[in-house]
């Protein structure tokens, strides 16, 4: 029994500022009195920890003692307490995968109410919660994920280890339940059909793999790749037109370029590949008119091969004219291809107007001394690419080449040409005769 009036203080804990403090307090909403302390508005701030202390005496000594008590604000009762699930929702359908371990996730909303606190959530399966199942392939984990002035979020796992396709039949309900209401949502599950992710990326690695080899082959090989398909696919011209002659040769007379084209050119192309090749010096008749005879030859021609070099096309000589011609034929019928040789670089300002435009449109093939005279260099498999189609024997093109390569071989560089071009001048024989 105290010997007087005993005394009762209350504190305030501020969580924000970790501060103590003691009554009155900064504002009328909160009032002590006796020894109550009652609240008129609750608000968000005043939510924390609350102290009281009682002084009092006793056989003439000073006592007290302390008491806490934490205040937490709720909703209202006016606010609704019905429980809800937040998800899964009702279109939601969860995809699974058989003999895979599955989780089906569960989350709601149960509101606090002061005379009943209870609230639960669970799942179901086949009418049956997990622990009236008994079986150890199910199991279930709740958790609060929020607790909002009383309200909990609430959320309940379904673990299914080893999902197999009989349990697509089975019927999952997820519930929820509180002194104001009870709600429940059946889940839907649709069997995801898992791509065999392994057997993909090594399908994926391998087509990846076989494209850049590819590539790498057609970037190295396109020529030969060409140069097959054409033998496979291609049309041999001499059966769609009434030309005489396959290639016509245009060349700047009495240079190095001229011993080139007989010596070299002219022999592998009618020896080898087995071309019918008209050479104007060769096999124009004494006395005709160097202009006609320019252009009827030209005319009776599939391809006009044009060897460029510094010497070529000056300002009115014949191969000018004939490097006309064969552009002037090409544009207007279509039926004659100009490819342009390059047997030596020559700067594009030197070449006349008709031979600069040409090197802009046309095929170009350039000559690279003793790495083009190989016959399986690639000056002739890209000159072979631009000439017409010639399907000839293997024993037939055998031969030549052999014929062609002893003939290439036995040839001198001054002496060899001057006797050359005048056994060509008397004899237009084409065909070289592999028995002889």
């Amino acid at each position: 029994m105290s010997e007087i009036e005993p005394t009762v203080s209350w504190y305030y804990v501020n969580p924000d500022k970790s501060e103590c403090s003691q009554y009155p307090f900064w504002n009328k909403d909160r009032e002590q009195r006796g020894t109550s302390l009652q609240f008129y508005i609750m608000l968000i701030p005043y939510q924390g920890l609350y102290f009281c202390t009682v002084r009092y005496q006793r056989r003439g000594r000073m006592l007290h003692f302390t008491r806490s008590i934490k205040v937490s604000g709720i909703y209202p009762e006016r606010v609704s307490k019905v429980p809800t699930i937040l998800y899964p929702t009702e279109h939601k359908i969860f995809s699974v995968r058989t003999n895979s371990d599955e989780r089906l996730t569960c989350r709601g909303l149960l509101p606090l109410i002061l005379h009943n606190s209870s609230r639960k959530i669970w799942w179901t399966v086949d009418g049956n919660t997990v622990a009236e199942l008994k079986n150890r392939r199910f199991s279930q984990k709740n958790s609060i994920v929020k607790e909002d002035f009383g309200d909990l979020t609430m959320e309940s796992v379904l673990v299914i280890e080893d999902f197999q396709s009989e349990d697509l039949k089975r019927e999952f309900n997820c519930s929820v339940w509180n002194e104001q209401g009870f709600l429940t949502r059946r889940a839907q599950l649709k069997e995801d059909v898992s791509l065999p992710t392994v057997e993909l990326g090594c399908g994926l690695g391998v087509t990846l793999v076989l494209m850049l080899l590819l590539f790498v082959v057609y970037h190295v090989f396109w020529l030969e790749l060409l140069l097959l398909y054409r033998s496979w696919f291609g049309t041999d011209e001499r059966h769609t037109d009434d030309k005489e002659f396959d290639v016509y040769i245009s060349y700047a007379r009495n240079s190095e370029e001229e011993q080139f084209v007989l010596s070299t050119l002219r022999s592998v192309l009618e020896n080898v590949l087995g071309y019918s090749v008209c050479i104007f010096d060769r096999d124009s008749l004494p006395g005709g008119t160097i202009t006609d005879e320019t252009l009827s030859f030209v005319a009776r021609s599939r391809r006009l091969l044009v060897i460029v070099s510094p010497n070529y096309a000056c300002q009115g000589s014949q191969a000018l004219l004939e490097l006309k011609a064969g552009i002037d034929s090409m544009a207007l019928g279509g039926h004659l291809k100009v490819i342009l040789v390059q047997y030596k670089p020559v700067q594009r300002q030197s070449l006349v107007r008709e031979l600069r435009r040409a090197r802009v449109a046309l095929a170009l093939v350039r000559w690279q001394g003793d790495k083009s005279k190989e016959l399986t260099s690639r000056f002739w498999k890209r000159l072979r690419v631009e000439l017409p189609l010639r399907r000839i024997s293997r024993d037939e093109e055998r031969c030549n080449k052999e014929a062609a390569l002893m003939r290439l071989s036995s040839q001198n560089s001054t002496n060899s040409q001057t006797g050359l071009i005048s056994n060509t001048s008397k004899n237009p024989q084409k065909v070289f005769d592999c028995a002889a």
